[in-house]
């Protein structure tokens, strides 16, 4: 298992991009939960989580052993997360930090700055390559190269993920997988707890197992296989049902579409049959809902679970996630 360690006095423009970020007074909380955590006598390990998956599963993992601190705020995109200089400083007391390596550039910056242990989800998880669940290339074999081309060069052009789909966490088994991980990982910072900490994964993992034979039940009869997205956030979990994604761009949620691309999206919809775009109720739905009126079809929500709001959790979102899929798909 690898503990990354980084110089403290790496990665001076990081540094001076974050001492300019506006202090809010949630970063000003984080800051102080963080300080909280650290100096408590109860609370074991301190565990920065980058963003809200891997917050959840360091809360099912840890229990009551540790402590755990989310570093993005709950309803903003972690893509677009920033931590005050205050909140950068704290991060130092964490005993571990959670994080996804090219998701969060203010996070990946606060790691480097501060030297904090971190364990990167891409060094214990198998990461699948963006774009490798598409199969546009048989279905519009006469289609324009180019265009598609340009479609996956525009994918990558904003919040920059590498060449791999981040969104692990919408396949139960690799979601499983992780928090496993983490159990070995903590277990090897506090050994009291060890056998607690893989007790917590393998329950955690008997619900992740549970919740995938619901989506393998409830999507295993369906008119439609194809969904229509208007962020690529769901190639994990398409390929683990069966299921097709096509979406107007890439992985970046606020990646504009190219036109040839929208013209591919609606003979997509007319060969498909699709009902449904699917939209996130944090990213615009301004061009997806003008396609949608174009072509006949209704626009609905489709979680990729990077945020939550009050009231939901991961269990929550994917239940409502298949209960939309299974309206959008014709699933008996």
């Amino acid at each position: 298992m690898k503990i990354h360690q980084f110089a403290a006095g790496a990665a001076f423009a990081g540094a001076a991009a974050l001492a300019l970020a506006a202090c809010t007074p949630e970063e000003g909380s984080l800051a102080s939960a963080v300080e909280s955590a650290a100096s408590s006598d109860d609370a074991g390990l301190t565990i920065a989580a980058a963003f809200y998956p891997l917050e959840y599963v360091a809360n099912a993992v840890a229990g009551d052993a540790a402590a755990v601190v989310g570093l993005t705020q709950p309803g903003v995109e972690p893509h677009d997360a920033e931590l005050s200089p205050a909140a950068v400083r704290e991060l130092g007391s964490a005993d571990l930090v959670l994080y996804l390596s090219e998701f969060s550039a203010a996070i990946d910056d606060a790691i480097v700055t501060t030297g904090a242990p971190s364990l990167d989800v891409a060094d214990v998880v198998a990461l699948h390559p963006y774009g490798h669940d598409h199969g546009d290339e048989e279905d519009h074999a006469d289609e324009d190269h180019a265009d598609e081309d340009a479609h996956d060069e525009d994918a990558h052009d904003d919040h920059d993920h590498g060449d791999t789909d981040p969104h692990f966490w919408l396949d139960p088994d690799l979601f499983a997988e992780y928090a496993h991980a983490v159990a070995e990982q903590l277990g090897e910072l506090d050994p009291d707890n060890a056998a607690a900490y893989e007790t917590n994964a393998q329950a955690f993992e008997a619900q992740l197992t549970a919740l995938d034979e619901e989506y393998a039940t409830g999507l295993a009869q369906c008119e439609r296989d194809t969904i229509v997205v208007a962020h690529e956030a769901f190639g994990y979990l398409t390929e683990r049902y069966g299921l097709q994604q096509e979406g107007f761009a890439g992985v970046s949620p606020d990646q504009e579409p190219s036109p040839a691309r929208l013209l591919q999206i609606k003979e997509i919809i007319t060969e498909t049959g699709a009902t449904v775009i699917f939209t996130e109720d944090k990213v615009s739905s301004r061009v997806a809902e003008a396609i949608a009126e174009d072509v006949g079809v209704e626009t609905r929500v489709l979680n990729p679970a990077e945020t939550v709001t009050d009231g939901e959790d991961y269990a929550s979102v994917m239940a409502t996630n298949l209960a939309e899929l299974r309206i959008a798909l014709g699933c008996a």
